[in-house]
């Protein structure tokens, strides 16, 4: 079945550790992490210092998507502060493969990201290595964007090539998910949706989220 991972980023910043004990609460599988650093993206989020307070306070997997440039930078920082999953983009660094290990070497699952401008061919040199791989359906930075059609054909390349190989990487899709389009992206190949602004702006989160198990 596929797994639900509410963005954190569509949470109430000033009731955090309560939005978090909700979800978990409603059924979220995992809970997801957006860092930004003003640079990759022009958008500022929270740092590993907000999640890693949160930390002892839920049970959920917390996977942590830096849109960061040289992400090398703050995995030490990320891991210390209680990720599960890492996932970094493709187009945030010189050296993904490098990036990766650095990773796995902390024993954490290791991802990585394309934007929708990236093709799925440029990341085939990497699938063996990763554990995840997070298909954004809008361009990164800024939540309650519509979803992009010709994400699912980037969907249906990862499943074929992932099926063909014989690898072991999960397929994450983020960006403009509702039931609809959760709909479509599951049909396609995926593994685990990210919803933001469809979650939390609910009165019934528990609903929500058991709208996108199809």
């Amino acid at each position: 079945m596929v797994k639900i991972a509410p963005s954190m980023l569509s949470a109430d910043f000033g009731n955090l550790k309560e939005e978090i004990k909700d979800i978990e609460a409603a059924g979220a599988d995992y809970l997801h992490i957006d860092v930004m650093d003003g640079q990759f993206v022009p958008t500022i989020s929270f740092g590993p210092m907000i999640y890693k307070a949160i930390r002892p306070y839920s049970d959920l997997i917390f996977d942590c998507h830096l849109m960061v440039e040289n992400p090398e930078k703050v995995i030490d920082n990320v891991v210390e502060a209680g990720a599960d999953i890492i996932t970094v983009h493709y187009e945030s660094t010189n050296h993904i493969h490098q990036v990766i290990q650095k990773i796995k070497q902390h024993e954490k699952l290791a991802g990585v990201v394309i934007n929708p401008g990236t093709p799925v061919s440029e990341i085939k040199s990497i699938l063996p290595d990763v554990d995840m791989v997070l298909v954004m359906s809008v361009n990164p930075g800024f939540g309650g964007q519509l979803f992009l059609d010709s994400t699912i054909d980037k969907i249906k390349d990862l499943a074929n090539l992932r099926s063909e190989h014989g690898y072991n990487y999960d397929i994450e899709v983020d960006g403009g998910i509702n039931a609809e389009t959760a709909k479509l992206c599951v049909e396609a190949g995926v593994d685990i949706l990210v919803a933001g602004s469809y979650i939390f702006e609910s009165e019934d989160r528990k609903e929500r989220i058991e709208s996108l198990r199809v």
